[in-house]
């Protein structure tokens, strides 16, 4: 039986309840799913202040196979970034590994520590590859989201994360 990328999920960090994603900042996966094409599913709205003076984000999720089956060579990426000029995100596998529980950051400015390696990620040709996940098993990443400083406002912002995986 394949396991299918909708068979791979994108789970909060913060614990086992929590459902804040401004708590998702590393520590024990969270039972909450990231709510597909909602605002705020993951960062909250950039102030005017934080337009005009830059502000750098960081959040951890979990992709977890949810599948009775292993998922073989997984790959993360940045299916589309934000269509804002001024910002960006970039993702980052957390150096914990597989089955792992990823560090936890002070608050959401802290960058994770042991560093991670940020990428663009764009598209399947430069994914993240996070090898095989066996069913059950998770991996942790981190999606670091990038306000330039003199940032114009953009309605609606948002970036679009896929995985990909291997049928056998």
């Amino acid at each position: 039986m394949p396991v299918l990328s909708t068979d791979l999920k994108f789970l909060l960090s913060g614990g086992g309840s929590n459902t804040n994603p401004n708590a998702a900042l590393g520590g024990v996966i969270s039972a909450t799913e990231v709510v597909d094409d909602t605002l705020n599913n993951l960062f909250d709205n950039v102030s005017g202040a934080e337009h005009a003076a830059g502000d750098i984000n960081y959040r951890c999720v979990y992709v977890k196979n949810n599948s009775a089956a292993i998922a073989y060579n997984v790959k993360l990426y940045i299916n589309t970034n934000t269509p804002a000029v001024d910002d960006a995100v970039q993702i980052g596998k957390d150096l914990a590994g597989l089955n792992a529980t990823a560090d936890t950051i002070a608050d959401e400015h802290t960058t994770p520590d042991p560093a991670v390696t940020f990428s663009l990620a764009d598209g399947y040709a430069n994914a993240i590859n996070l090898g095989d996940i066996p069913a059950g098993q998770v991996y942790a990443f981190w999606i670091k989201r990038i306000v330039s400083a003199g940032a114009t406002a953009q309605a609606n912002d948002s970036a679009i994360f896929a995985v990909s995986v291997d049928t056998a």
